[in-house]
C-alpha cells in the first residue's frame, strides 16, 4: 500500500489520480490533498478519500471549506495558503508527491516534498523547466525518486528500461499539433480563446490546452526532458503526430527505435509514476491498432510555431532564462485567456521579454534567483502588452 499526497487535486491530473486510486484501494491510499479554490469539488473528495491532512491555496476559502466538511470525522487537518500546500507536500506518512498543480506553482511544494525525502510523481513539468538547476542537485542529495507522469515524458522513461548506460543517441517527443494543426498560418490572427480550447484529441486544463495551441507545451517538453534524461539540444526532436497513439520515442546508439503507444489518456502515465517498477493490471481498453487505423507523421511549421523556437533558444541558454521563458508563457497565456492579447501576440510577448533578460541571464541561479526571475517576467509581460516602452529588468 503506497501513500499518497496529491497537490492540485481537483486539477485535471488530480482527478484523474484519484480515479486511478478509487480503482486499486488495494495499492493507493491518498494522506493528503492540496487545491487551489474549488472548495464544492474538494470538500466531495475528502469525503471520498478521508485524507489525514489538508489545504486549500485559496486562504479567502478556508472558511467555507471547513463548514463543507465539518460533518466529517475524524477531522483532517485542515490548512490553507501556500504554507498550506507546503505542509501537505511535506507530510509525513506519505510515501509519494503527486505534482498536479499547474505552472511555476508547483515549484516550491515540489522542493518542500523532495527536502522531505518523498518520491516525486512529476505532473507539473514547470518544476524542471523553471528550477532544474535547483530541483535536480536536491534529488540527487536527498535520495529520491523523480518520476515522469505526464505522457511523453512517461513514454520516454517506459522505453528507457533496460536500455544500457550511454545506449540512447537521440529523444523524439511527438506532438498532436494542438487546435490548429490544420490551420493555415493566415487564419491565426482570427483566433479566439474558444478556439484555442478545443484540443482535437486530449482532455485538459485551459492552460495546457493553449499551450498545445501554441506548440509551446513541446518546447516546454524539449527542456524537460533534457534536465530529466541528460540529452542535450541537438539530439530532442518533435514530429507531429495527429493520432496521439505514438506518446514519444527513443532512438538507440544503433539506430534502433523504440516507441510507446496507447489510447490518449492520462491516467496511464500517471498510474505508471505510482506503481513503477511494476505493471499493475487495468480494465482500460487496450489498443487496437487496427481501430487506431493510420499513424502519420509530419515536420512541425516553425513558422506556424514559433515558440518551439523560443524554447530551444532558452534551453540552450540555460541558467535563469527558462525560468524566464516559462514565466513569460504563463502570463501571456492567462492574458490570452482573460482576451486581454490576441492569440499571435503569445510569441511575441514571450520573444521580447527573454531578449530582455538575455545580459541578465544568471548562468548558475539559486532559488532565489529563479523566483526573482519568475516574478520579473510575468510583470514585464504586463508592461509589454499595454505599452510600446522599453520594459525595466
Amino acid at each position: 500500500m503506497k501513500s499518497i499526497s496529491l497537490l492540485g487535486a481537483t486539477g485535471s491530473i488530480g482527478t484523474q489520480t484519484l480515479d486511478i486510486v478509487s480503482e486499486h484501494p488495494d495499492k493507493f491510499r491518498i494522506v493528503g490533498l492540496a487545491a487551489g479554490r474549488n472548495v464544492s469539488l474538494f470538500a466531495q473528495q475528502i469525503r471520498q478519500f478521508r485524507p489525514e491532512i489538508v489545504a486549500i491555496h485559496d486562504a479567502e476559502k478556508l472558511e467555507s471549506l471547513q463548514s463543507a466538511i465539518a460533518d466529517i470525522t475524524p477531522q483532517p487537518l485542515v490548512m490553507a495558503g501556500e504554507d498550506g500546500v507546503e505542509a501537505v507536500a511535506r507530510y509525513d506518512s506519505a510515501d509519494t508527491v503527486v505534482t498536479g498543480i499547474v505552472g511555476c506553482a508547483g515549484l516550491l511544494p515540489t522542493i518542500a516534498a523532495i527536502e522531505a525525502g518523498k518520491d516525486i510523481a512529476l505532473a507539473n513539468k514547470e518544476t524542471l523547466i523553471a528550477g532544474g538547476p535547483v530541483v535536480l542537485p536536491l534529488v540527487q542529495k536527498h535520495g529520491v525518486k523523480l518520476l515522469p507522469a505526464d505522457s511523453e515524458h512517461s513514454a520516454i522513461f517506459q522505453c528507457l528500461q533496460g536500455v544500457p548506460e550511454g545506449g540512447l543517441s537521440r529523444i523524439v517527443l511527438t506532438a498532436s499539433g494542438g487546435a490548429f494543426r490544420d490551420w493555415p498560418v493566415e487564419r491565426l490572427v482570427h483566433v479566439k480563446v474558444a478556439d484555442a480550447l478545443k484540443h482535437p484529441n486530449w482532455s485538459m486544463g485551459r492552460k495546457i490546452t493553449v499551450d498545445s495551441a501554441t506548440l509551446m507545451n513541446k518546447g516546454l517538453e524539449v527542456i524537460e526532458a533534457h534536465y530529466l534524461f541528460g540529452v542535450d539540444y541537438d539530439h530532442i526532436d518533435i514530429v507531429i503526430h495527429p493520432q496521439s497513439i505514438i506518446h514519444s520515442l527513443i532512438e538507440l546508439q544503433d539506430t534502433s527505435v523504440l516507441a510507446q503507444l496507447g489510447w490518449p489518456d492520462m491516467r496511464l502515465p500517471l498510474l505508471y509514476a505510482l506503481s513503477w517498477p511494476e505493471r499493475i493490471p487495468t480494465r482500460w481498453s487496450r489498443l487496437d491498432l487496427v481501430k487506431a487505423g493510420d499513424l502519420t507523421f509530419r515536420e512541425p511549421d516553425h513558422h506556424k510555431y514559433p515558440c518551439m523556437q523560443l524554447a530551444y533558444a532558452a534551453g540552450r541558454a540555460g541558467g535563469s532564462m527558462p525560468a524566464v521563458l516559462n514565466a513569460a508563457n504563463e502570463q501571456a497565456v492567462a492574458l490570452f485567456l482573460d482576451e486581454a492579447i490576441a492569440f499571435l501576440d503569445i510569441p511575441r510577448l514571450i520573444e521580447r521579454v527573454c531578449d530582455q533578460h538575455q545580459p541578465h541571464n544568471q548562468p548558475h541561479p539559486s532559488l532565489a534567483d529563479i523566483v526573482n526571475a519568475d516574478t520579473w517576467a510575468r510583470q514585464a509581460v504586463v508592461v509589454a502588452s499595454q505599452t510600446a516602452q522599453p520594459i525595466l529588468v
